[in-house]
């Protein structure tokens, strides 16, 4: 035992720094579940946790609990552990102080503070017209050209928006039963390209994202194009660009690492840095680090290309590299 380790034993419980991570985590997990018998809990993991077996055979009577456990959450990064931990207190009948402790420190640290609940993108036609059905509760309801555009209204897991859960969503919405992972995947790919349009450089960004989805898997974060951020009922010229108080209504893409870890990526024209004309035009960079500060503040991660960067020789392998160095941040 270290030095610090022995004065944390003495520390008062309120005075203790709390660390969320894959350790910590899967031993408050581990000790919620010492209460099940061992054949009981090899039914509360794969029936009731709904967690997956990917070791061929089946687990067998040999090991531990704990070892049964970690079988099941192989090297699982801290925001698919948060996820399994959510739905142990939510749904078992088990209480685990340090459990709670961890989940309440995980959402006080940052990301951003309130989970998603509408989830808009992909418009491959006009501009949905959206209605607060109801104030309290921020239900909205689209009433104008919903069939140009997506919404997913399930809830966003701990452990982020996979592509494999869109790709469970769109066979249920398409009614694709018939069709495996890989087919449904491919119509709603080209769902989403729909949605990017004739710009070559947002095209080069998604085209090989989706490359990932071949070398590691359906589980990785999807990459969501064309995402409403803010809504704005009028129309630029029926208000006037002076008078527009919500800038930049819609994300050129969306990564949900988790429920609370959101990472917005902008892809700049000239749109966004000069006039019509093609004159620089300083009130529109204000007005794009300004919406910058606030996303940032309010627990989004932003990262912008320049739209020149990926005409130049090599752009794929930097938007690869990027995304390398991303997904390794991130979890």
């Amino acid at each position: 035992m270290t030095n610090w380790q022995f004065a944390e034993m003495f520390q008062p419980e309120t005075a203790r720094k709390v660390i969320v991570s894959a350790r910590t985590l899967r031993k408050a997990i581990e000790d919620a579940l010492m209460t099940y018998t061992r054949a009981d809990l090899e039914v509360v993991l794969a029936d009731e946790l709904r967690l997956e077996w990917t070791h061929g055979d089946t687990p067998g009577d040999s090991g531990t609990k704990r070892d049964l456990i970690d079988a099941y959450t192989p090297n699982w990064s801290v925001p698919q552990l948060v996820g399994l931990a959510r739905r142990i207190v939510t749904e078992h009948p088990v209480y685990n102080t340090e459990l709670q402790t961890l989940l309440a420190e995980y959402d006080r640290s940052g990301g951003v503070g309130s989970p998603a609940k509408n989830l808009i993108f992909a418009a491959n036609g006009p501009k949905p017209e959206l209605v607060l059905r109801d104030a309290v509760n921020n239900d909205i309801e689209i009433v104008k050209n919903a069939e140009f555009c997506l919404v997913f209204e399930q809830t966003i897991p701990a452990d982020g928006l996979k592509f494999q859960r869109l790709i469970d969503w769109w066979r249920d919405r398409e009614s694709l039963t018939d069709l495996d992972d890989r087919a449904v995947g491919l119509s709603l790919h080209e769902r989403l390209t729909e949605s990017i349009g004739g710009n070559p450089v947002e095209r080069l960004v998604f085209d090989v994202y989706s490359r990932r989805y071949k070398q590691h898997g359906f589980d990785i974060p999807a990459l969501i194009p064309q995402v409403y951020l803010h809504y704005d009922p009028y129309t630029l010229r029926a208000r006037g660009a002076q008078n527009s108080p919500l800038a930049r209504q819609r994300m050129d893409f969306l990564l949900l690492f988790s429920d609370r870890q959101r990472v917005v990526i902008e892809v700049d024209g000239k749109q966004h840095y000069s006039n019509q004309d093609g004159t620089a035009s300083p009130s529109l960079y204000a007005d794009m680090v300004a919406e910058d500060r606030r996303l940032r503040l309010a627990g989004y991660e932003v990262y912008r290309f320049g739209g020149i960067e990926l005409m130049r020789n090599g752009a794929a392998d930097l938007v690869s590299t990027f995304f390398d160095e991303l997904h390794q941040r991130m979890n």
